[in-house]
């Protein structure tokens, strides 16, 4: 079996290049190989401005607070990055591409995290990609969990507002 390349993994590199954005082209490559990224392009300096361009366009998606809006922000990035999805057996198993071969670092980012969040948003629900719901954190996630009710980026997160709010109805209580 194999797992479709453009489902979660790709949202969930989006979501760690925002959120620790690598400050080298060379860092950005190291960082999508270590995700699972194929490696058929060779990383040049200028990928690294054109990810964190593409990025900012991506978390307008994440910010957009009605699905219609963020269907359209979208759906502008799939047009401008992906191609007609094509079969190819380049690695020896037949599979769908929705790009074409010889492009660099940031083109396959840009397909890749498209397709992928198009793929998350369309199966999982409109309203899987969010900002951390912790005070003063304002990280990105993809709701990945099963019953779609991720409110935190981490469990860090979630515990520390969960003490927050416990002190606040204490202290509350107290006066």
């Amino acid at each position: 079996m194999h797992i479709n390349p453009y489902g979660r993994d790709p949202v969930l590199l989006a979501a760690d290049l925002v959120n620790a954005p690598p400050s080298t082209a060379a860092e950005l490559a190291d960082r999508c190989v270590a995700a699972g990224v194929a490696r058929d392009w060779t990383p040049v300096p200028a990928d690294l401005d054109t990810v964190r361009s593409f990025l900012a366009r991506w978390v307008e998606v994440v910010d957009a607070q009605r699905a219609g809006e963020r269907a359209r922000l979208l759906n502008a990035l799939l047009a401008e990055g992906t191609g007609p999805p094509r079969l190819t057996d380049h690695d020896g198993h037949w599979h769908l591409h929705h790009r074409d071969d010889g492009l660099g670092l940031a083109a396959v980012l840009h397909v890749l995290i498209a397709i992928g969040t198009a793929t998350h948003l369309a199966t999982r629900g409109m309203d899987r990609l969010a900002r951390c719901a912790a005070h003063g954190c304002e990280r990105v996630f993809a709701d990945v969990s099963r019953n779609g009710r991720q409110r935190y980026c981490s469990a860090r997160c979630g515990n520390t507002d969960a003490v927050r709010r416990h002190r606040l109805r204490q202290a509350g209580r107290a006066a």
